[in-house]
């Protein structure tokens, strides 16, 4: 009997579990058989392993070769076992007999040639082999950048299978290390656009409204007629949030990487991501998941950054409802009938709409064409659940010929450095809590001792809630809005017209 063994790491959306590999070589009909849940992708890999391997100049035993994944219990997706399938197989031949191989976790595709291909995942894949004390990793050449963002681990990369057998080789029989892998080149500099918000004219209620979100981290609507800057700000928007710190960068890497859409970059990008899916996408697209391997959606790609829905009224409004649940929880748990994946997506939300469909229906000349139906219709596509966790409510007038000969308003570095500063209160003010922003603050915790507003302060708020114009979400997330006024403000606690504004704008009371 001969056996061969080596590591691997299986995802279900940003975890991962390590997963043993073992080859099982034995008298029989030459075939190998891959057991432990393997997706159609895994188990087609012994057809690309035989090829591999003959381009390397080794040969698979003819023989009934059984491979299996441990445990065997968790579904295995993609061609990243290409690699620890054949490495196993190989040892179980006597091809390979060094330690290293047997210990590293190895993730990659292999293609008929022998060459090592990419994989998505690599970064979730890496940090779970950490985790689990790892000490090795074997990853494409095309990977290397994001599996080199975790320190806990040696990195190794090879082009094709030919090479990493040669270096398991020449270690096997000389004690020669597996070489460490080099930092990719750095990518050439590209003419990408930067936006500031210097270019937003006019405007300032909703610049306010914009800095306000950014400080607590308030989900928004900015509504108003077409070309008033609604885009435009939200754009800006990501340029005056602070830094991603190094652990949430990760996650935001990861789920990117989940994607397909890593940037080969030798250094962790903190710069928090920007979503903008068009009306058209379906809620797969929007909250995730696919019918082979559930993949993440916007808002998860969103996490700690912002996600832009333009014109949501034309979203669908089943992919509207769907937003309601991560908007409370920071994740979205997608379930099948084998499994069941959360991503985390805490996310700031910022809608956009028109005044009507035909976005005519502005001022005392208003030229709209659009039925009491048609307009009823578009605007109940925001329901109230959903806009019950929005806080802040704009309106966007459209920018007077006087604001064109004004001085520029603030830059994003400016408005970012007075964010930062608010936040660096809100962290403070809230070290005991998991949650640090006043946005994500449990109500409870508001509405109770210390940090219980006087009654002569929330007097509006707690009438509000007396004759039911007031949900008890809303009249929390009024406190919190309050508290990110006050924070602005450099108030050490929200005073009443803190509240009075708070108020105001969750009403929409910024109008033209």
């Amino acid at each position: 009997m001969k056996l061969g063994h080596t590591r691997a790491v299986a995802l279900a959306g940003v975890a991962g579990t390590l997963v043993d590999v073992e080859a099982h070589i034995a008298s029989g009909l030459p075939t190998i058989a891959v057991s432990g849940l393997p997706d159609k992708a895994c188990g087609q890999a012994p057809d690309r392993i035989r090829s591999a391997a003959s381009a390397a100049g080794v040969a698979i035993p003819t023989q009934r070769i059984v491979v299996n994944l441990s445990p065997a219990s968790i579904t295995k997706h993609g061609s990243l076992f290409d690699l620890p399938i054949a490495i196993a197989v190989l040892a179980a031949a006597g091809v390979v007999r060094s330690q290293v191989a047997t210990d590293a976790v190895h993730l990659g595709e292999l293609g008929l040639d022998g060459s090592i291909r990419g994989v998505r995942g690599v970064l979730p894949c890496v940090l779970a082999a950490a985790r689990a004390g790892v000490e090795d990793v074997v990853v494409p050449l095309e990977n290397v950048a994001e599996a080199r963002l975790v320190d806990e681990i040696r990195v190794h990369a090879a082009a094709s299978l030919e090479e990493l057998l040669e270096w398991y080789a020449a270690e096997h029989r000389r004690g020669t290390p597996v070489p460490l892998a080099s930092p990719p080149p750095p990518r050439p500099v590209t003419g990408a656009r930067v936006v500031d918000m210097a270019d937003v004219v006019g405007q300032p209620e909703a610049r306010f409204a914009v800095e306000l979100a950014a400080c607590g981290g308030h989900h928004m609507l900015l509504s108003g007629p077409p070309g008033v800057g609604k885009t435009m700000l939200a754009e800006r928007l990501v340029t005056v949030l602070p830094a991603l710190s190094r652990s949430l960068a990760l996650e935001s890497h990861s789920i990117r990487s989940l994607s397909g859409l890593a940037a080969a970059s030798s250094s962790l990008d903190c710069t928090p991501p920007y979503e903008a899916p068009h009306h058209s996408a379906s809620v797969a697209a929007i909250v995730g998941g696919g019918s082979g391997a559930v993949l993440p959606g916007a808002i998860s790609r969103a996490h700690g950054g912002v996600l832009f829905m333009d014109e949501a009224p034309e979203f669908r409004t089943s992919v509207l409802q769907t937003l309601r649940q991560p908007l409370e929880s920071g994740t979205v748990t997608i379930a099948r009938a084998r499994e069941s994946v959360t991503f985390p997506a805490r996310f700031l939300l910022v809608l956009a709409a028109n005044p009507c469909p035909c976005g005519k229906a502005w001022g005392k000349s208003s030229e709209c064409t659009c039925s009491a139906l048609e307009l009823r219709r578009y605007q109940s596509r925001l329901s109230g659940p959903l806009m019950d966790r929005v806080d802040i409510r704009v309106t966007v007038p459209p920018v007077p010929r006087g604001a064109f000969v004004e001085a520029s308003g603030e830059g994003s570095a400016a408005i970012g450095a007075r964010v930062l500063q608010a936040r660096g209160a809100q962290a403070e003010r809230w070290r005991a809590l998991p949650e640090r922003l006043n946005g994500t603050v449990p109500g409870s915790v508001l509405r109770r001792p210390p940090f219980r507003l006087p009654s002569r302060v929330t007097a509006t708020l707690d009438h509000g809630l007396d004759l039911g114009t007031l949900s008890l979400r809303g009249y929390d997330r009024v406190l919190r809005l309050a508290w990110s006024t006050a924070d602005l403000s450099g108030h050490t606690t929200p005073t009443a017209d803190d509240v009075g504004l708070a108020l105001h704008l969750r009403s929409g009371g910024m109008a033209a």
